[in-house]
């Protein structure tokens, strides 16, 4: 759809069980997720790349388990007995890793939460062992817990992420501008972002739509294409379709 007005307004991400594609790459992380009941220990890690789904599936898991999802940097004001037994999803839990107070509190919520019977999710880039943990105990406790790892993305699985991130912005584009993006950008969902990101910006600064010129703009002003393959452009078809 083409922007009329050039207002900086918020975008709303859409998270829903339907929203969430499904490839080779996030197959696991969703098995485990609907299979919550199951968690050995009833508590699980899921740990991926920025902007792999991570947060998508928090909030799929907070609906069908009634949880409280907490971010990592909301943790220091909360008191973990309030959530004692309640199912809990921590996000970015290895921001925490070095401050001693924070990892504290991490270990109340875990022994908490499990010990009055409640299930708890935790997300992160690494597994734990990465993230430089001081305290052991709570080292023991994340390391003790199921581990499901989102890979980086197919194709396929790239190419449904950027349509869904330029459908959060309210942005139609064409397959070709999608197609176009895919090959020439890193297989990763923050490159994904970022090359959005930039064509949303772009198109809202200079009051154009979002086609083929101006993406190859874009991926040009960002250093070249990001792939092997043409690095001049798109050669047929409608110049800004």
């Amino acid at each position: 759809m083409t922007r009329q007005l050039a207002f900086d307004l918020p975008h709303r991400e859409a998270r829903g069980r339907g929203d969430f594609f499904v490839s080779e790459s996030n197959v696991a992380a969703l098995g485990a997720i609907d299979g919550w009941s199951d968690w050995p220990g009833r508590k699980l890690v899921l740990v991926g790349p920025q902007g792999a789904g991570k947060s998508h599936l928090v909030q799929v898991w907070a609906e069908i388990a009634g949880a409280r999802v907490i971010a990592a940097g909301a943790l220091a004001g909360l008191d973990p007995a309030t959530l004692a037994g309640r199912n809990v999803a921590l996000e970015d839990a290895d921001e925490l890793a070095g401050d001693p107070a924070r990892e504290e509190a991490v270990f109340h919520l875990h022994n908490l939460v499990l010990a009055e019977g409640g299930h708890l999710l935790v997300t992160a880039r690494e597994a734990p062992g990465l993230w430089g943990l001081r305290l052991a105990d709570l080292e023991s406790r994340m390391a003790g817990a199921r581990l499901v790892r989102i890979e980086p993305p197919d194709e396929a699985l790239l190419a449904a992420v950027i349509v869904k991130l330029f459908a959060d912005r309210q942005i139609d584009v064409s397959p070709r501008v999608v197609t176009y993006l895919g090959l020439r950008i890193d297989r990763s969902f923050a490159a994904a972002l970022d090359v959005v990101t930039r064509l949303d910006a772009a198109a809202l600064a200079a009051g154009r739509r979002v086609g083929l010129d101006l993406a190859a703009e874009v991926l040009k002003d960002a250093g070249g294409d990001l792939r092997d393959g043409p690095r001049d452009g798109p050669r047929d078809g409608p110049r800004d379709g």
